[in-house]
């Protein structure tokens, strides 16, 4: 069974047709990559997907459930686009931002045991912001922010990991390190994720899928079966097929 499932699935937004006739599955332990020009719908897919849009026509199945009856929401971690805050007075330490994503997940009374202190410690760890887990999130960096909010949305375990171009406001070190996280959860603790991503030469290296839009679905499969296929050498010309794929065969040619 697809842990998720998208079918005929069509969009509006502010009166426009946004998605149109969309339809796939991600497996679970799947790394998809969704990516497009801008205006091509990847945030509304996202959002439709996660039930914060409701789609003109067309179904979204989440763990076998239409996602209007599926209600264990906290299974599913979510980065959203420039989740980044300005204000250096904002009243949360890194530590306090990171309970939130347990606290969520509680009936009243919302309370922090001791097992949930261990997860946030271990979600810190996992993100290498221990260190500053003390300090007002508003006081840190860009970079330090994301991290922040990923631990914030791994801390409660997800089944999946839902990533809105979560790396726009890092540097290119950090950036790197970044991914390189998100696939020690999709590799060691079998987290499946979507992330949104422009920087489909660099994620490409760690994910197993890609799936393009422009308004309608342009490609979705293996990264092999694009790199092979004269179809999408066509529509996105040969010089950035081969960009993609380059990418791709270099990281797996790598020593282990």
């Amino acid at each position: 069974m697809s842990i998720i499932s998208v079918k005929k699935l069509e969009v509006n937004y502010d009166g426009r047709k946004v998605l149109s006739d969309i339809s796939f599955d991600i497996e679970k332990g799947d790394y998809v990559i969704i990516t497009g020009q801008n205006g091509s719908g990847k945030s509304t897919l996202i959002k439709a997907i996660l039930n914060l849009l409701k789609p003109k026509s067309g179904n979204i199945y989440v763990n076998g459930l239409d996602s209007n009856s599926f209600e264990d929401w906290h299974k599913i971690g979510y980065l959203p686009q420039g989740a980044v805050l300005s204000n250096p007075l904002f009243p949360a330490t890194v530590k306090e931002i990171v309970s939130l994503g347990l606290l969520g997940t509680k009936s009243f009374p919302k309370t922090i045991s001791a097992k949930d202190e261990d997860k946030i410690m271990k979600a810190l760890e996992l993100l290498g912001i221990i260190d500053i887990k003390n300090k007002l999130i508003g006081e840190l960096s860009g970079g330090q922010q994301q991290r922040v909010f990923l631990a914030h949305a791994v801390v409660s375990n997800p089944e999946i990991l839902i990533l809105d171009e979560p790396t726009t406001a890092l540097d290119p070190e950090i950036r790197e390190t970044f991914f390189v996280t998100l696939n020690k959860l999709n590799k060691d603790k079998g987290v499946t994720i979507l992330l949104v991503s422009h920087d489909v030469g660099c994620v490409g290296e760690f994910a197993n899928k890609l799936l393009y839009l422009n308004e309608k679905l342009v490609f979705y499969g293996s990264f092999n079966d694009f790199c092979e296929s004269k179809k999408m050498a066509e529509y996105f010309g040969t010089a950035m097929q081969h960009s993609i794929c380059y990418h791709r065969h270099r990281h797996h040619q790598k020593p282990n």
